[in-house]
């Protein structure tokens, strides 16, 4: 799904983001820069927990400023998880098909089959607290691909895995991004995730956001923000 940012101006507290930039349908781009360039905010101005203070951000060729971030076809993973403690990892995912756990047959079939896909399906009746690191990612991204949005947002939700691991879990992704054609903005501070799975980069600094480039283009002839920022 097309995803374009129109003349995107944001501002807060001394800190402005602009972006007129788009991201062509089912393509994965990675999203890298120094920390407080504004990434993150970029990600939540498509999922819609920013709103920009001029230009329009659109979705699929539809302008999202009236449409609730419940609403819009995006999932947003975030690193901490939001994974909720006192819930088993069944009902932790269940949420992404149904906010108030009242689940019929279907949706059972659908939670069990989405667990046995991210390799989860003997910890269903686990909390998060008896997982480790990367079955808890697992069990988060389970949920967010139970909620079967054509748009995935990871705001570095693997950053705290060890390397073998997040390299499994970026593998993962990609092979259920290709399956199902979803469009995938990955916030990164690490160039080899980006070399990993994303054909694009979108490079950030100070507010202002660079057009999508080819990866390999971008790290073979990066530009001088981008030189600055990998030491080269």
């Amino acid at each position: 799904m097309h995803i374009a940012f129109e003349r995107v101006r944001l501002a807060r507290e001394g800190f402005t983001l602009q972006a007129d930039v788009s991201v062509e349908p089912g393509t994965s781009v990675a999203v890298i820069g120094p920390s407080g360039a504004g990434k993150s905010t970029l990600l939540s101005l498509v999922a819609g927990f920013d709103r920009p203070d001029a230009g329009r951000i659109l979705i699929g060729g539809q302008d999202m400023a009236r449409v609730r971030p419940a609403d819009r076809p995006v999932t947003l993973l975030f690193q901490d998880n939001n994974l909720f403690p006192h819930l088993t990892v069944f009902q932790n995912v269940a949420l992404g098909r149904a906010p108030n756990l009242r689940l019929d047959q279907a949706d059972r079939a659908a939670c069990s089959s989405v667990l046995a896909r991210v390799d989860l399906a003997g910890h269903a009746n686990k909390r998060p607290a008896e997982l480790s690191g990367g079955q808890q990612s697992r069990a988060a991204l389970a949920r967010a691909l139970l909620r079967a949005k054509p748009v995935l947002l990871l705001d570095e939700p693997f950053a705290a895995l060890g390397p073998a691991l997040r390299r499994d879990m970026l593998d993962l992704v990609a092979e259920i991004r290709a399956e199902r054609d979803m469009t995938l903005m990955m916030v990164t501070h690490d160039p080899e995730d980006a070399r990993r799975i994303a054909g694009q980069v979108i490079f950030v600094q100070a507010g202002h956001v660079e057009p999508p480039r080819d990866t390999a283009a971008v790290f073979n002839s990066p530009t001088p923000g981008m030189a600055a920022y990998l030491g080269i």
